[in-house]
């Protein structure tokens, strides 16, 4: 490529839209979770029942996973991210008004399918800006991510509080969301790379490219299935009352976003590797202490707290790992992203199906195996792909 894009030239205005498509993404994230035992009394349906809504919106999600990643490498990405943040807003809008589950079950696999057009878009227009150099950016788009799931259990715990119950909580959620769509549409999109550009050996790297795949859907699942799951823990474990439940998930992405704050400037002065075994380790002991003090708030407090600060930097750190080894096109991003879909649909039905005929503290022990299995998963990803192949570690 001989001329420099648009997004090359300024790239503060495309950051910006990013960002905030990302906070979007992390309302509607964190939304579930809080709402989970409202949504069952509007469907009249158990938890076993409503749990088929991770599933939905994961199947959604990973449904257009499949096909999103092409577009993006062959038309204009700006127009197609603005489109799914005006459906995500419509379809927040609808959720608290859907009477019957198979409804609610429509609507999130709706949600599922747009939220993925915006996060491969993001994540993969982000490196075209940005080219070298994006981990800091990688890791602040991640932030925003944050921000947004830290904020939405909060959004409901306030809209309970006051009596609005979780239907105000949607409709500010979607009335939030939509200004990001406006954003996107004021910014040029970046063209994607040209072909002569791509590294293709490291493209045809199968192996490591599964690996990587298998790595997001083990971490998605249980940063899903423990954000998703931790306020009906509470609440039935008699740990914490409704509200108190929404502002224990708000602590968990409210760690996870202040992680990705902090690991802005890490992500400058280390390794990938070296953050993301930091994370793992982090991550085990958190859950695993409050698998181990089952009966305590407080222990579930710390592993919330914890486990959100192990968390938040993992998912971006491993992206831009993948970076420096193969050559990002929106593609193998969509690879990517179809296996943190599978997991973020796998893990938490697991739970819902597990949850009540075993008792409560079978989430906490899914979600630490999860963990354990990606710590291994990332030991083998570490021992394929050792030191990048284009330029030197940091």
């Amino acid at each position: 490529m001989t001329s420099l894009t648009p997004s090359r030239t300024r790239p503060t205005t495309h950051l910006i839209a990013y960002y905030a498509a990302l906070v979007g993404i992390g309302l509607l994230a964190a939304s579930l979770g809080p709402t989970l035992q409202g949504l069952a009394a509007q469907t009249g349906s158990s938890l076993a029942q409503i749990s088929a809504l991770f599933v939905a919106r994961s199947l959604g999600y990973i449904g257009c996973t499949s096909l999103i990643g092409r577009m993006y490498d062959r038309v204009p990405g700006h127009p197609l991210m603005a489109g799914a943040v005006i459906g995500i807003a419509v379809c927040l809008a609808l959720t608290p008004l859907a009477p019957w589950l198979a409804l609610l079950v429509a609507l999130m696999a709706a949600l599922g399918a747009m939220e993925s057009i915006v996060d491969v878009g993001a994540n993969t227009l982000l490196v075209w800006t940005i080219r070298e150099g994006v981990g800091p950016y990688m890791n602040g788009l991640h932030f925003a991510f944050g921000a947004g799931a830290f904020l939405s259990p909060i959004v409901v715990a306030q809209a309970v509080s006051f009596g609005g119950g979780i239907t105000w909580g949607y409709w500010i959620l979607a009335a939030l969301v939509l200004p990001a769509a406006l954003l996107i549409l004021r910014v040029p999109s970046p063209t994607a790379p040209g072909r002569s550009t791509e590294r293709s050996s490291g493209q045809s790297n199968l192996v490591l490219v599964l690996l990587i795949a298998a790595f997001y859907f083990l971490y998605v699942g249980a940063e899903v299935g423990f954000g998703g799951w931790a306020a009906t823990y509470a609440t039935r474990t008699g740990l914490a009352d409704e509200a108190g439940a929404a502002y224990l998930t708000s602590a968990f992405w409210g760690a996870l976003t202040a992680g990705r704050l902090l690991a802005i400037p890490l992500a400058a002065r280390f390794r990938p590797r070296t953050l993301i075994a930091a994370n793992v380790i982090g991550c085990l002991l958190s859950v695993g202490l409050a698998l181990v003090w089952q009966g305590s708030a407080v222990a579930l407090w710390i592993a919330a707290l914890g486990a959100g600060l192990a968390m938040a930097s993992t998912f971006p750190t491993m992206l831009t790992l993948a970076e420096r080894r193969l050559h990002l096109t929106g593609a193998l991003t969509s690879t990517f992203f179809f296996g943190a879909g599978l997991g973020g649909m796998f893990v938490p039905w697991l739970i819902g199906q597990l949850f009540e005929p075993l008792g409560p503290p079978l989430a906490l022990a899914l979600v630490f195996a999860a963990l354990v299995v990606m710590a291994a998963v990332f030991a083998a990803i570490v021992l394929l792909a050792p030191g990048p192949k284009a330029s030197p570690s940091r």
